[in-house]
């Protein structure tokens, strides 16, 4: 089956510029094009860095689970057979307002994200967040300590866990998920 991502919906400020490497050869060049980005952060703001994506899996006669940790592993149950290491957690830049060694108030719009796709929807839940404590983000908004640098500055880091229906039909499953952060 081919990957599964989400997109979150988080204003996203990058700035991107093309990067040429050219390789010459005797009677032949080539050139290859590249990215490069930055998100560039303001006092009271957040951006998307990059979305939630689960990779590359295969599904069997048994349903299992994808999770995606905060940190970047990734880990299978159940039929699920996990391809390459494509996968990676949504990641977001931001800057406290004021007193940057103040938790950050989180929430999510939804507990569960359906990702749809060619087949029957699967659904991601349990969003967990690079923070003190580590317990899923939920609707209810809660705060959460994140590793700040002395002006407020923070690299913010979320999984979730997909549940994979049995004989899942492959193809490209995309679904979309809202993330709040209140500041105090």
């Amino acid at each position: 089956m081919r990957g599964a991502k989400i997109r979150n919906t988080c204003a996203r400020f990058a700035l991107a510029a093309a990067v040429l490497a050219a390789v010459s050869m005797p009677a032949r060049a080539e050139t290859e094009a590249m990215d490069s980005q930055v998100a560039v952060v303001a006092p009271g703001s957040f951006y998307k860095v990059r979305d939630l994506y689960f990779g590359v899996i295969s599904s069997s006669l048994l349903p299992g689970t994808v999770t995606v940790a905060p940190n970047g592993t990734r880990t299978a149950t159940g039929g699920v057979t996990l391809i390459g290491n494509s996968h990676h957690p949504a990641e977001f830049a931001g800057m406290k307002p004021t007193q940057p060694n103040r938790p950050v108030r989180m929430r999510v719009a939804s507990n569960t994200v359906l990702l749809t796709g060619p087949g029957t929807p699967m659904v991601a839940s349990l969003f967990r967040a690079n923070t003190n404590p580590g317990t899923p983000l939920s609707t209810i908004t809660r705060n959460y300590q994140v590793q700040q640098t002395s002006n407020g500055a923070f690299a913010l880091s979320v999984g979730a866990t997909l549940t994979v229906n049995a004989n899942q039909q492959p193809g490209t499953y995309t679904g979309t998920w809202f993330l709040t952060l209140d500041y105090q």
